[in-house]
């Protein structure tokens, strides 16, 4: 059996460089059953990136994908300004799926491709990856038309074109408003796709019938009819304009296309979901969104809680993925489910709280964003709405009464424990619980923390010490960092909540605020900056997060994307510490994949995988839970 070894970079302080190595079994760990079908994923390629160091190497790294044996290796070749690929390694590198060259010079251009090493033989080459002279380190930049005044905010990826690499789907806004704000916006919403090259494939306008921030936006770029290119998924209104030019006119032929009110808010017209196409941004199919109803219903009148909007696309029938669609979670509650077959939209399912008296428990659990993931183990994927549940049928789960909240984290939280477990926060609980750890699938409380109002919390595994995650919290009566049982273990925390990123090259994770990547010191109670990221601005103000975390190219740690602070370019960080812990792209566990896909939504959430990832995983996800 093959084992995985782990270190901690030696850069690192002593508190962890002094850690121990840790074999890893990298078997097939979560095969599906036989009769169970296989769920519909991204086909990616190697992913193949490359950045300089501080130091002036050239940092490659590469994805392992779903289908690479536990055997497989991999050859490195680079050319110089034109001259003949040359392999560097002189045997097929069978560790970790990343690679230093330090035969580059500052001033010379190189071009690297790498290939799989099969029993000896080596297949195809994957796509070229070029380092220009003179590159930056650490970054890739990719330039944005940007409108004048605007600022990129949220963003997500996807394969639009079908060549097995992401694209980026990038949000601009002339300024947000919260839904509690009045104001009448300036600008109208643009969601904007770029290659990595830079090249801009088109903008969708969504017009001044959506109202410009983040409750008002959410977005979805996932491949939903598995033809191999991403769709994009978004409310749209009278006044939207596809990626072709397009607009949508008076639909309702009311004779009005401007809906907007003298307070700013647009309580009046209709509403759609739009399905666009990845290449050409063109509008696909179009169906009424939820309904608003009266406005009051929702519980005040001038159009707070009527218009907060999530999104997220959930494999409801365990193969195919479906959008959901949602609104409400204040009072009222609604969701909805379609599925994109590539020429109509149709609804599987609904959920509403307003037309359903029995169940009025279910009003006024959700958050400001959601999670998504198998919680009972039955191949299909259950909606976690905050304090509440909906199983794949679109059936009431549970709902444990702990009200609304601004942050949510699904994962196997706790190794030692069967099955998944969720830390939740919740806003001016009418009960003594702020902060919550339970389990997924039942709702059942495993321990909480006092506080009467909870504005952030995470949970992320920082300390080797003690197994699993490691928790914090933000809000009045909530000091230390707690283990899975709700110890106390360190009577200090990391001054920030907001989120985290796997980065340097041991498995526990970093924090990610504002443009810096910290590391927790578990023995002095203090932090160590590994990656300050000059020149670059954070999103949404408080929330403090970037445009986009996730693993977007290379081996299974996690990239960072932040907009410059000029608003013209967005910058890829992507780590360049060395790592020997071999792992399968995050991007291909569903669980990951969806979580990141929704990120935008709402306040944005670090995205977790299905399994544990973390100091001491028993098994290393050698395969995917998914495989096809």
């Amino acid at each position: 059996m093959q084992r995985l070894n782990v270190f901690m970079n030696c850069s690192h302080c002593l508190a962890w460089a002094a850690m121990f190595v840790l074999a890893l079994d990298t078997t097939s760990w979560s095969q599906p059953p036989q009769n169970r079908p296989l769920r519909k994923l991204e086909h990616l390629g190697r992913g193949l990136a490359a950045v300089r160091s501080p130091e002036g190497k050239v940092c490659l790294s590469w994805r392992l994908l779903e289908d690479d044996p536990p055997h497989a290796g991999f050859n490195i070749y680079r050319s110089l300004q034109g001259s003949p690929a040359t392999k560097l390694n002189s045997e097929p590198l069978v560790e970790a799926t990343y690679y230093s060259d330090s035969g580059v010079g500052l001033d010379q251009k190189a071009i690297y491709h790498v290939t799989r090493v099969l029993n000896g033989r080596e297949d195809a080459r994957s796509r070229p990856f070029t380092v220009e002279a003179g590159s930056h380190a650490g970054y890739l930049s990719i330039p944005l038309e940007t409108p004048e005044g605007y600022s990129p905010n949220d963003a997500a990826v996807g394969d639009l074109d079908g060549d097995g690499e992401y694209e980026i789907v990038i949000k601009q806004e002339l300024h947000g408003f919260d839904n509690s704000q009045r104001g009448v916006c300036k600008g109208t919403t643009k969601l904007e796709a770029y290659s990595l090259s830079g090249r801009r494939l088109w903008r969708i306008d969504l017009g001044p019938n959506i109202r410009e921030g983040a409750h008002y936006t959410p977005f979805i770029v996932y491949d939903l009819d598995g033809d191999g290119r991403a769709e994009i998924a978004a409310r749209t209104a009278e006044g939207t304009v596809d990626g072709t030019g397009v607009e949508i006119g008076d639909a309702n032929h009311d004779g009005h296309t401007r809906y907007v009110n003298a307070a700013g808010y647009i309580l009046e017209g209709p509403e759609f979901l739009s399905i666009f196409d990845g290449r050409s941004g063109r509008e696909r199919a179009r169906v009424d969104y939820i309904p608003r109803g009266k406005v009051s219903d929702w519980g005040d009148a001038y159009g707070n809680r009527v218009d907060r909007f999530l999104m997220a696309v959930a494999y409801l029938d365990g193969v195919r993925p479906s959008v959901i669609m949602c609104r409400g979670y204040y009072t009222i509650t609604r969701l909805q489910a379609w599925d994109w077959n590539g020429a109509r939209l149709s609804e599987r399912w609904s959920f509403d709280t307003f037309k359903n008296p029995k169940l009025a428990r279910y009003e006024g659990q959700g958050n400001h964003n959601l999670a998504v993931g198998d919680v009972d183990s039955d191949g299909r994927d259950e909606i976690i709405y905050g304090a509440m549940a909906l199983d794949d049928d679109g059936s009431p789960l549970y709902s444990t009464g702990l009200g609304h909240g601004d942050a949510i984290h699904l994962s196997d939280l706790d190794p030692n424990r069967p099955g998944l477990e969720i830390f939740d926060i919740h806003e001016k609980p009418r009960h003594p619980v702020g902060a919550e750890f339970r389990d997924a699938r039942t709702g059942a409380l495993i321990w909480g923390k006092p506080s009467p109002d909870v504005g952030r919390g995470i949970a992320l595994d920082i300390d080797p010490r003690h197994p699993g995650c490691e928790f914090w919290a933000s809000g009045p009566g909530l000091t230390g960092l707690w283990d899975v049982h709700g110890n106390t273990i360190a009577q200090k925390k990391p001054r920030s909540c907001n989120f985290g990123i796997w980065w340097d090259g041991d498995l526990l994770r970093e924090i990610l605020d504002r443009t810096t990547i910290t590391k927790w010191d578990w023995t002095n109670e203090t932090e160590t900056r590994q990656l300050s990221a000059a020149g670059c601005a954070w999103n949404n103000g408080t929330k403090a997060n970037p445009c986009l975390s996730a693993d977007i190219l290379g081996d299974w740690r996690e990239e960072v994307i932040f907009r410059t602070s000029d608003n013209r370019s967005l910058r890829i960080y992507i780590t360049t510490i060395p790592t020997r812990s071999r792992l399968t792209a995050l991007m291909l566990d569903s669980t990951y994949r969806t979580c990141v896909a929704m990120q935008n939504v709402g306040y944005n959430q670090p995205p977790h995988p299905g399994y544990f990832l973390g100091q001491g995983m028993k098994l290393a996800p050698g395969a995917t839970a998914h495989k096809r």
